[in-house]
Parts: structure tokens; C-alpha cells; sequence
């Protein structure tokens, strides 16, 4: 009850501010005539007045981490299985890419291709792909949130998928929630460290780097760290 009573106060002060501003910046504004003003336009944004310029740490970091191995990698072409499409929308600017995901995405950009695909039933032939990336996706499959069946084993379905078509020495750039293993009905699941390690045993680890709970990026992390976390991002770089 509290908390409410505090939140409107701060609500009515940031409105009584906002009214504030928008006068002063209209009387600023008439000698200028550039724009115009009415109160009617207005679109409130009350929350970015902060100190720092926050952000999603998993979604910032992970891509991030993954353009710097494909930037060092140098493949001739790289294929991405249902990332954040901010990855390959930017990563097809020095790279030819190739984008497939469950629910297509209408994306026309020059040396993109964006199709449907199934994770748990991969268009690929056996060990085709030389670079192959599938960030913050695998935990969602078979948990119905897409639209896709219901299935408790869809990620390791999805993990045999990604295992088969990436090609001998290809490079697959992975990346799940870590910490203690649980499922979060129908957002995702969490995994531990072991559990994705030895679902990829038939590979080898090149890299693992993670994002903590708190925000803090560490390339080249542990175990150990990772079996504190209780939602930190794991970003794990795979060698066949």
C-alpha cells in the first residue's frame, strides 16, 4: 500500500515536471518557429532521466561476443539459427548471412537471406555448415511460447539439430541462460553449466565467456562462476 502511495507522488511529480519543461521549451521555441507545438503532440517520456544509459546486459553482450569471434574467424558465409535479429541484421554487413527462424522475419537487406526453419528439423544436410550461431533460443523450443508443439524435449532435439549439420571443424556459437537448472514455464529454461557441456560433449569447448546477475561481462569465465548465477548468460564457442 506503501509503495502505491509513494508511486503515484513520484507519477504526479514527474507529470507537474513534464507540464513544466513543455512551457519552457515552447517560450523557448517562438523566437526559432522551426517546429510546430501543441500540447496535443505530446509523448511523455518520464523514465530516461538517469545517470547512466541502461540496458539489457544478456542482449547487448552476447551479440556482441559473437561478432568478435566471427570478426576474428573471418568466415566466407555464416548461418544463424533464430538469434535476436540484430545479430545477423548487422553482422551481414561484413559477412554474407543466412537467417532462419520458426516465425520468418521480413527482413530485406543486402547480403541477407532470411527463411522459415524448424530447429528440431534442420533444412541442412550433415556437417554442411562451417559457422553456425544459435544465441538465447535453444531454451524456448518445446515450451509452446513460439507457437511450436509442446515438447519437454525440444531443446535436446534442437541440440542434436545444431551437432548434425555443423560441419568438422565448423564453429557454432552458443548461447543459453546458466545457473541452477530450472524451467520457468513457458519463458524458458535454465541450465547448468555441466548439463550444456556434456549435451555438446562430442565437441570441443573453444570459449565460454557469461554474463553475471549482476550485469558484468567476463570473457573466458568458469565453472564456477557460472554455478553461481541464477539467471547469467552463458556464451559458449563450440569446435567439431
Amino acid at each position: 500500500m506503501i509503495r502505491k502511495i509513494l508511486n503515484k507522488i513520484k507519477s504526479k511529480k514527474k507529470n507537474s515536471n513534464f507540464k513544466k519543461s513543455f512551457l519552457e521549451f515552447k517560450k523557448l521555441s517562438k523566437k526559432d518557429g522551426r517546429f510546430n507545438m501543441n500540447w496535443k503532440d505530446k509523448y511523455p517520456c518520464l523514465d530516461d532521466n538517469t545517470e547512466k544509459t541502461k540496458f539489457d546486459t544478456h542482449y547487448i553482450y552476447h551479440p556482441a561476443w559473437a561478432a568478435r569471434i566471427l570478426a576474428k574467424v573471418k568466415p566466407e558465409k555464416h548461418i544463424d539459427i533464430s538469434s535476436t535479429l540484430h545479430f545477423c541484421s548487422i553482422v551481414s554487413a561484413f559477412i554474407p548471412t543466412e537467417f532462419y527462424d520458426f516465425r520468418p522475419a521480413k527482413l530485406d537487406l543486402d547480403n541477407l537471406i532470411s527463411k522459415q526453419a524448424n530447429l528440431t528439423s534442420l533444412p541442412f544436410e550433415n556437417n554442411s555448415i562451417e559457422s553456425l550461431s544459435c544465441m538465447h533460443t535453444v531454451e524456448h523450443i518445446g515450451l509452446g511460447r513460439y507457437g511450436d508443439k509442446l515438447d519437454p524435449n525440444g531443446d535436446l532435439k534442437a541440440i542434436k539439430e545444431l551437432k548434425r549439420v555443423l560441419s568438422v571443424n565448423g564453429n557454432l556459437l552458443f548461447v543459453v541462460p546458466i545457473g541452477k537448472p530450472k524451467i520457468m514455464f513457458n519463458a524458458h529454461r535454465i541450465y547448468s553449466y555441466n548439463q550444456i557441456i556434456n549435451y555438446f560433449n562430442e565437441l570441443k569447448l573453444k570459449e565460454f565467456s557469461l554474463v553475471t546477475d549482476s550485469g558484468k561481462f567476463i570473457q573466458n569465465s568458469n565453472k564456477q562462476v557460472a554455478d553461481n548465477q541464477k539467471y547469467g548468460c552463458g556464451c559458449f564457442w563450440f569446435k567439431k
